[in-house]
């Protein structure tokens, strides 16, 4: 357990230390927070105060970020590196690997969606979440989802170059469509339609939901462990060192 932990506080210093890492996960959520309230917190459409859905919304941003960006192309360049063929030789087996790669970067999730809700709650005037134990599993789980898809990306992509494109040609399309940049109720029906296909959707839902007093849906949290489980499992079985 020890060892575990010491992996995964190396790995965290690592990942903060990289000032691309560092900018998006920690400071370009603060600045998307600034740009979308600079013109005041508006309500949305249903009555929710713009600054109560942006919030919840842009802490899965930070989440997909750290899961489908920094992780696989933190795991390729390892490959690449050689990094995993020496730890092969070690106790070290794929799952406590990817146990530890998510530790770390959900903690730096973790950073990021924390400086988001004391900047809301400070300077915009947010409203504390209706259930707080409802938003931290929807995060966790959405954090463990997305986390899933990033290994399994990590699994079988060579290189971190390579890793980091695929990375981000799949999460922008998502944060465009799933809510997790530009609210739901400012997408057209088409849009939402095609959103609620991809997995960072339900993530959105249940931790918006969890905060507006909404009420967390168990279906939405049963996809979540549903896409955790299978890409997780298929990520494993795809993994090499």
């Amino acid at each position: 357990m020890k060892g575990i932990c010491n992996v995964v506080a190396v790995e965290l210093r690592l990942t903060v230390r990289d000032p691309m890492s560092a900018f998006f996960a920690l400071a370009f959520p603060l600045i998307m927070l600034w740009v979308k309230l600079r013109g005041g917190n508006k309500p949305l459409p249903g009555g929710t105060p713009l600054v109560d859905a942006t919030v919840p919304m842009l802490t899965v941003f930070v989440v997909g970020l750290a899961t489908l960006v920094v992780l696989p192309a933190t795991l390729a360049q390892y490959r690449e590196r050689r990094v995993l063929k020496r730890l092969r030789v070690t106790p070290a087996s794929p799952a406590m690997l990817f146990g530890a790669q998510w530790a770390a970067h959900t903690l730096l999730a973790v950073l990021g969606s924390a400086l988001l809700i004391l900047v809301g709650l400070v300077g915009y005037g947010l409203s504390g979440p209706a259930s707080l134990p409802g938003v931290l599993l929807a995060w966790l789980l959405g954090a463990l989802s997305l986390g899933s898809i990033g290994f399994l990306l990590g699994a079988v992509i060579p290189t971190g170059r390579a890793a980091t494109v695929v990375g981000l040609g799949v999460f922008f399309p998502m944060v465009f469509l799933s809510g997790a940049m530009i609210p739901r109720e400012s997408l057209s029906g088409s849009m939402r339609a095609i959103g609620d296909l991809t997995p960072m959707a339900p993530a959105v839902q249940a931790v918006r939901d969890g905060w507006t007093g909404g009420g967390v849906s168990p279906l939405t949290l049963g996809v979540m462990v549903a896409i955790s489980i299978v890409a997780g499992g298929v990520a494993l079985r795809t993994f090499r060192w």
